[in-house]
C-alpha cells in the first residue's frame, strides 16, 4: 500500500484533497445512508470508514479518471482495473493514522481548524471573507454538519503531522549521490573495428548436401511454414469494370468544367510582407531599402522575426486585396509598397513570379475519363450491393455468385507473408483471419476505393516443416550466413586478443573507426547492440569481440575518463538525486510505519457494506 509522506507545502495537497472529497464527492448521490442501517465499510483500531467516505472518495477517483481520460467507467470496469480495492487500500492508510495519532494523543486546536475554514474559498462571499451562511448551505448540500466537517478537518491535520514527524528529514547522504554519478558520468574512449566477409582469411567451402540437410534437421523453425488458411473467394474491383465502361465527351467536359481551378491558374507571385505600425514607418523603410541603406531581410531581423512570420507564399491577385494592384505592378521581384494589409500598412517582397496557366481539356482528356470511368464502376458495384446480399442468402455459392454476376472467382493460400492481390486489402485479410470452416459466405466492401468480396474458408493446414528439396536453396543462404558469423566472431576474438597484446591497429591492417567522451546507455549506429554495454565492461587497453547476430565488430577501450565530480553537471546531478532518493525514502518509511499501524491495530471489512455502496454506481 503506498502512502506518500507531506511536509511544507505538500502537506497541504492532503487536506485539499480531503477537503474536496467532502465538498463535492456526493455529488448525486445525495445523504444517503448506503446498505440500509449499515453506516461503515470497515474500521481500523478505533476508526470507522464510513459508507459516506467510501462512496466520496470512489466517486471522486472515477471522476478524475474521467477528467484525464474523456471516458466514464462503469463499476464493473473499475473493479475489473482495481479501482475499487485501491480506493479502499487509501482510506484503510488514511484511518490507520489517524487511529495512531489519537491513540498517542496527537490532536490540533480550534484556533487551527479555524484557520484551514477560512481558506477554502467555497466558503468565501463575493468579497472574499468567510460567510457562515455559504459554509452551513454548502456543508448541508452534502449531508454534513459543521461538526462533522470540523471533526474531519482535526483528524486530518492531527494525520499531516503525524506523517511529517514520521517522514520528515529524511536526507541523503552526498557520497551516495556522488557514488551514483560517478558510475553515471564515466565515460570511455574507444576504437572499434567493424567485421565483414572480405575480412576472413579464409573462404569457406560450399557445404555437401548431408552439411545442409542437417543445418535444415537442426534449425526447423526458419523453416516451418506458418499455419495457411485455405480460401476460396469471389471478387469485384472498379478495375476490373474499366474495360466495359464508355465515357462521352460530355461527361468529361463537364469535369473538366467542375474542377477548372486546377487546370487554369491565373498568374501568382511568391511574396514575403513585412507589416508596419504606420503609413509613415513603411514609407520610411521603404526609402531606407531604396536608397540602400537597409535592406528588407535586415529589417525582418531587426522586428525578431522568423522567415515563416512574413511569407504569404505563392498568391494570386484575388489573394491580396488592395495590395494587388501595386505588388502585380511589379515586372520583376522587388519590393512594392507601402501598401494596404488587413494587419496594417505594409512592404511586399516579391521573390518569384509565376505566369498563368492553362492545361488543356484535351491534354488532360486520359486523366479525366479514368476518373469518370473509376466513379462509374464504383457505383455499379454500390449498385450489385443488394443483388449479391439477396443471391447468398438465397444459398448461392462463390462459384454460382462468379456464374450470375461480374464478381471474379480465386483462391488463395494466406499466411502472414501472403502479398498481392485480394491479400493485399485490410478488409479482407480480417475477414480471412475471423472466417471458420462451415460459415456461410457474406459479401463485404473492400475499402474506400469500392469493391466488394465474399470468401469461404476450405481449409487450416496447420505449421508445417518444408521438405528439404523445397527450400535447398534458403538452407543454403541460411548456413552460409551462419558459418560467415562464426568465422567474423572466431576472427574476431583473434584481432581483440591482438589488440590486448599490444598491437595497433594499423599493424593489423585493419580500417577503424572512434569514439571519444561515450557514455553509459550510448549508441553507435555501426556496431552491435551490446557494443556500447561491453565497452563499459572493460578495463582501460581492454578488447573484445561483440556480435549481435547480424554484425560482428571488436571494441578496444583507449581510455576511462572518471566523471567529474566538481562540475555544474555533477552539482546538478546531486540535487536531483538527492531529493528524489530522499522523497522514495520518506515514502517507503510512511509505508512501513502505515503497515505497522494497521497491524497493530488490526483491520475489519464488512464486505457487503462495500457491495451495497458499489451497487449505488452504474
Amino acid at each position: 500500500m503506498a502512502v506518500k509522506g507531506a511536509k511544507g507545502k505538500s502537506g497541504r495537497i492532503v487536506v485539499w484533497a480531503i477537503l474536496a472529497l467532502l465538498i463535492v464527492g456526493l455529488a448525486g448521490f445525495g445523504a444517503t445512508n448506503f446498505g440500509g442501517g449499515v453506516r461503515s465499510v470497515g474500521r481500523v483500531g478505533d476508526v470507522e470508514i464510513t459508507t459516506d467516505e467510501y462512496a466520496r472518495a470512489l466517486q471522486n477517483e472515477l471522476r478524475q479518471l474521467q477528467q484525464m481520460t474523456g471516458q466514464s467507467l462503469t463499476m464493473a470496469e473499475a473493479r475489473e482495473y482495481g479501482i475499487d480495492r485501491s480506493v479502499l487500500q487509501q482510506l484503510v492508510a488514511q484511518a490507520a493514522l489517524t487511529n495512531e495519532a489519537e491513540r498517542i494523543g496527537l490532536s490540533v486546536g480550534d484556533e487551527q481548524v479555524r484557520r484551514e475554514i477560512l481558506t477554502i474559498q467555497a466558503f468565501q462571499g463575493i468579497d472574499g471573507s468567510f460567510d457562515r451562511e455559504a459554509y452551513e448551505f454548502v456543508l448541508q448540500q452534502n449531508g454534513l454538519s459543521p461538526g462533522e466537517f470540523e471533526s474531519e478537518i482535526r483528524r486530518d491535520t492531527a494525520r499531516r503531522l503525524l506523517q511529517a514527524a514520521v517522514s520528515g528529514g529524511v536526507e541523503v547522504p552526498a557520497a551516495y549521490a556522488d557514488t551514483l554519478f560517478a558510475h553515471a558520468g564515466e565515460t570511455r574512449d574507444i576504437t572499434w573495428i567493424g567485421l565483414g566477409p572480405d575480412d576472413l582469411q579464409e573462404e569457406i567451402a560450399d557445404p555437401a548436401d548431408d552439411e545442409l540437410r542437417a543445418f535444415h534437421e537442426a534449425n526447423p523453425e526458419a523453416f516451418t511454414r506458418p499455419e495457411t488458411r485455405v480460401i476460396t473467394f469471389a471478387w469485384l474491383t472498379p478495375d476490373m469494370l474499366l474495360d466495359e465502361i464508355e465515357t462521352v465527351d460530355e461527361a468529361l467536359r463537364q469535369l473538366y468544367e467542375d474542377q477548372s481551378a486546377l487546370y487554369r491558374q491565373p498568374e501568382r507571385r511568391l511574396v514575403e510582407r513585412l507589416v508596419f505600425g504606420s503609413e509613415e514607418a513603411a514609407r520610411e523603410a521603404a526609402d531606407a531599402i531604396a536608397a540602400g541603406e537597409t535592406t528588407f531581410d535586415a529589417l525582418v531581423v531587426e522586428r525578431d522575426l522568423e522567415p515563416e512570420d512574413i511569407d504569404l507564399g505563392e498568391v494570386a491577385r484575388d489573394d491580396l486585396g488592395d495590395a494587388a494592384e501595386a505588388v502585380f505592378a511589379l515586372e520583376q521581384p522587388g519590393i512594392a509598397g507601402p501598401a494596404p494589409s488587413n494587419l496594417g500598412p505594409a512592404l511586399y517582397r516579391v521573390n518569384g513570379i509565376l505566369p498563368p496557366q492553362e492545361t488543356s481539356f484535351e491534354d488532360v482528356r486520359e486523366e479525366l475519363q479514368a476518373e469518370v470511368a473509376a466513379d462509374t464502376a464504383r457505383r455499379r458495384i454500390d449498385d450489385m450491393l443488394t443483388e449479391v446480399e439477396d443471391l447468398l442468402a438465397g444459398g448461392a455459392t462463390l462459384e454460382e455468385l462468379a456464374d450470375e454476376t461480374p464478381m471474379e472467382l480465386g483462391q488463395i493460400e494466406l499466411g502472414p507473408e501472403t502479398e498481392g492481390g485480394i491479400a493485399a486489402y485490410d478488409a479482407f485479410r480480417q475477414a480471412a483471419a475471423a472466417v471458420e470452416v462451415g460459415d456461410f459466405p457474406e459479401v463485404m466492401e473492400l475499402g474506400e476505393n469500392g469493391g466488394l468480396f465474399a470468401l469461404r474458408l476450405d481449409e487450416v493446414q496447420p505449421p508445417r516443416l518444408r521438405p528439404f528439396e523445397e527450400v535447398r536453396d534458403e538452407v543454403a543462404q541460411a548456413w552460409r550466413t551462419e558459418h560467415v558469423r562464426e568465422r567474423l566472431l572466431e576472427r574476431g576474438e583473434e584481432v581483440a586478443a591482438e589488440l590486448r597484446s599490444g598491437a595497433t591497429v594499423n599493424e593489423l591492417g585493419l580500417e577503424a573507426g572512434s569514439v571519444e567522451g561515450l557514455r553509459r546507455g550510448g549508441f553507435v549506429e555501426e556496431l552491435p547492440e551490446d557494443a556500447v554495454e561491453t565497452a563499459f565492461a572493460l578495463s582501460d587497453g581492454g578488447a573484445e569481440a561483440v556480435s549481435d547476430g547480424a554484425r560482428v565488430a571488436v571494441i578496444k577501450v583507449d581510455a576511462v575518463e572518471p566523471a567529474d565530480l566538481t562540475g555544474a553537471e555533477a552539482q546538478s546531478f546531486r540535487q536531483s538525486a538527492e531529493q528524489q532518493i530522499s522523497q522514495a525514502l520518506a515514502n517507503d518509511i510512511l509505508s512501513a510505519f502505515v503497515r505497522a499501524a494497521e497491524t497493530d491495530a488490526g483491520i475489519s471489512l464488512d464486505q457487503s457494506a462495500i457491495n451495497a455502496v458499489q451497487s449505488q454506481f452504474p
